[in-house]
């Protein structure tokens, strides 16, 4: 019987596909690490058909050839964008072929016939909407904070209004803003309303935001799913000033993160959340509040965890390679 071959594709300096890749080979598996920016430049794709169908798939780089219909698992990390070719200088020529490799190489890993973690590309796009999360949910039985989605200012002033003050806007996907002229990227993660927020409310009708009620934080939870196991931990945000707002401002020395007992309803929800959601990996952000309620926030269907780990001792990472290397999935 041949070795496991797992396709990790991810960018350059990801400690999480370092940390995971080594405990693969250890375990014997054959392991390639490809990112996508560097096809067609760099790698190149094979794809061939007849009239009975595809006859052969492969992926050729500076390392050697992958017959991708051997693979027996593809992990999708972090890979980064496909990029044009150098030799095409013509922005508009350069900007079209890398749409069409990008339409190629998305594409390429959807039918494969092994298992995908966290999933295939088109269902992680489909989990990350976090408008759909709540749904979702508040089906399950988790509770949710009262939310607005809205491109109105009179939307978030009644909102404003009816919660005495106490609410939080968010983004919808990426957390920062990129400046394309000096290259400088501006974080923007959970944030209160202010006063001086409700005075430029009218700017909303450019771009919709997600507004909540601000829930009352004893602990933060990260909650990692990995296949059927499941790995809490607690963050006590609240013992720094930086962090009560969002623990994603990080103060990890002076806030303590430790292993959480979730209980068993909780964690049966995660569970089927993430079936629900056709992934075999998520990372849930839950509040534990002073009454002790358990409030969805949202989870990340490629969510990091290797803080955690060094953290708290939690083995996330071999759960992720144990996931790895369990075969197709049918």
């Amino acid at each position: 019987m041949s070795a496991p071959h797992v396709l990790v594709l991810t960018g350059d300096e990801d400690p999480h596909a370092t940390r995971v890749t080594g405990l693969l080979t250890g375990r014997g598996a054959r392991v390639t690490v490809f990112d996508h920016r560097l096809y067609p430049a760099e790698a190149h794709v094979e794809l061939a058909y007849t009239g009975r169908g595809l006859t052969r798939r492969l992926l050729r780089t500076g390392t050697g050839t992958v017959d991708l219909n051997e693979l027996t698992a593809l992990w999708w990390r972090r890979p980064t964008p496909p990029q044009a070719h150098p030799e095409l200088t013509d922005p508009a020529i350069a900007a079209y072929a890398a749409r069409e490799s990008t339409s190629l190489i998305s594409d390429l890993w959807e039918h494969l016939p092994c298992r995908k973690v966290p999933a295939a590309e088109s269902v992680l796009l489909r989990a990350g909407r976090k408008s759909s999360q709540l749904i979702i949910a508040a089906e399950l039985g988790f509770t949710v904070p009262d939310t607005l989605i809205t491109t109105q200012a009179r939307e978030l002033w009644d909102f404003h209004d009816r919660h005495d003050g106490q609410i939080v806007t968010k983004p919808f996907a990426k957390p920062w803003v990129e400046n394309l002229r000096s290259g400088d990227t501006i974080s923007r993660f959970c944030e209160p309303v202010s006063p001086r927020d409700l005075a430029y409310a009218d700017a909303l009708r450019f771009c919709p935001v997600i507004v909540q009620r601000y829930v009352p934080k004893r602990l933060e939870l990260r909650v990692t799913v990995v296949g059927g196991q499941i790995f809490a931990a607690e963050i006590h945000s609240q013992a720094s000033n930086r962090s009560r707002l969002d623990w994603r401002r990080y103060n990890t020395d002076v806030t303590p993160h430790r292993v959480h007992r979730l209980p068993d309803e909780v964690g049966r929800r995660c569970l089927a959340m993430v079936d629900r959601l056709g992934l075999l990996y998520g990372a849930f952000d839950l509040i534990l509040t002073p009454e002790d309620e358990y409030v969805f926030m949202e989870i990340n269907p490629n969510g990091q965890w290797l803080w955690i780990e060094e953290l708290t001792g939690l083995p996330i990472s071999q759960a992720v390679c144990d996931l790895l290397l369990e075969g197709p999935r049918a």
